[in-house]
């Protein structure tokens, strides 16, 4: 809106003010219909309804929802919704959640979404596909849990893994890196470790305020920038839905919050591509399957650095993209421009690696990686296949 508004300007501000105030808002929150066809401990399956006259097509793509985030990040609001986009594409559309989190489940390790609750929904997902392998799509921590399930899991039918927002490199976070050295001083018996046991992981209202933490600055400026997006309703839409994804942010279990804490982000763990689980180490360079990578451009959570650190770690993937996108880190996903660059790049995506049976893609992954030669491997470039097809002027194209 203007400095001085437009008459025009003052029109569509009231009009927006009054729905704010008297229809409960301007954002069409309606979730994407959907059935439950499978579902265990902490974990439910669901297949999107296709739209009336739009028969579905190509491999399953099945949505990995984060720990603590709402299963709403895939399925905002009308216009910004993952979900509703893929379904309009009459691709076959999957997502698994895990309702709410008790103190109950503080036991519960990333075993049991490792290797429980992402095996058992890629494999439900298959089989209700027709047998289809499964494209893998996972934001944030869905992301780590899909990566690790497909290096744990070689003989899962998989299409391809999407992983969005996910970092490698914790080091490279400007958020943890100020206060790495105090992480250090945290031993198994020192005051967080008290406090998530006591807890029982860490609690709702922890997570909700360590996500806003990521961007202060839009918190602190928010009054004064509502106030000149009043005449437009799609941004105040957009503020709506994301302040709704927000306020149903869950808690993590306390084990696996410790697991995180420890391994991920105290010692940067899968900086090196290993993952200590259980009584054994879990290697990305084992996943065979194509991998795609988005970094947001504004991402606080996940920067550039911190998901281009996982590139050389994929050498077993057949083939690695990378991509980098407008948006921070819920923003990449399911903002207002991810229409115009992650979806358009997703959809590219799937179409490349759908149709194609998954046995014959593992077989030939297995004879390029034992054709590779030490030259090849010392051979420069984003990417430590020598065979990707893509390099990163897509990403710049999409950065300017």
């Amino acid at each position: 809106m203007d400095l001085i508004p437009k008459p025009g300007q003052v029109v569509s501000a009231a009009g927006n003010v009054a729905s704010m105030m008297l229809y409960g808002g301007l954002a069409d929150l309606r979730p994407t219909p959907r059935t439950l066809i499978d579902e265990g401990e902490l974990r439910e399956l669901y297949h999107y309804r296709p739209e009336a006259g739009r028969p579905e097509h190509g491999d399953p793509v099945l949505l990995v929802t984060p720990l603590a985030a709402p299963a709403i990040c895939y399925d905002l609001r009308r216009g910004c919704s993952l979900v509703e986009h893929l379904v309009a594409g009459g691709r076959p559309t999957y997502l698994v959640e895990y309702g709410p989190v008790s103190f109950r489940d503080r036991n519960l390790g990333m075993e049991h979404w490792v290797e429980e609750v992402l095996p058992s929904a890629v494999e439900e997902v298959s089989r209700h596909a027709g047998g289809r392998p499964v494209h893998v799509v996972g934001w944030s921590l869905g992301g780590i849990f899909a990566l690790l399930a497909a290096a744990d899991r070689p003989g899962l039918p998989l299409a391809s893994l999407t992983v969005l927002g996910t970092p490698f490199d914790v080091r490279k976070v400007p958020l943890v890196a100020p206060v790495r050295p105090l992480l250090n001083l945290t031993a198994a018996g020192g005051p967080v470790n008290r406090l998530y046991q006591a807890l029982g992981g860490a609690p709702q209202p922890l997570v909700r305020w360590a996500f806003q933490l990521t961007s202060v600055q839009k918190i602190l400026t928010r009054p004064l920038v509502t106030v000149q997006h009043l005449d437009d309703a799609e941004y105040l839409s957009q503020l709506e839905a994301v302040d709704r994804f927000v306020a149903n942010m869950a808690a993590y279990p306390g084990r696996t919050f410790g697991q995180l804490y420890h391994r991920f982000i105290r010692a940067n763990g899968f900086a090196e591509g290993e993952f200590e689980l259980g009584d054994r180490t879990i290697r990305v360079a084992d996943i065979s399957a194509p991998v795609l990578l988005f970094g947001g451009l504004t991402d606080g959570i996940a920067p550039i650095a911190s998901i281009r650190a996982g590139i050389p770690l994929l050498t077993g993937a057949e083939e690695v993209r990378f991509e980098m996108v407008p948006g921070g880190h819920l923003g990449m996903l399911t903002g207002r421009q991810a229409r115009h660059s992650t979806w358009r790049v997703l959809d590219e995506w799937l179409d490349q690696w759908s149709a194609r049976p998954a046995p014959a893609r593992k077989s030939r992954a297995k004879k390029r990686a034992a054709g590779k030669s030490t030259g090849d491997a010392a051979q420069p470039g984003i990417g430590a296949n020598p065979a990707r097809r893509y390099g990163s002027g897509g990403s710049r194209a999409l950065a300017r």
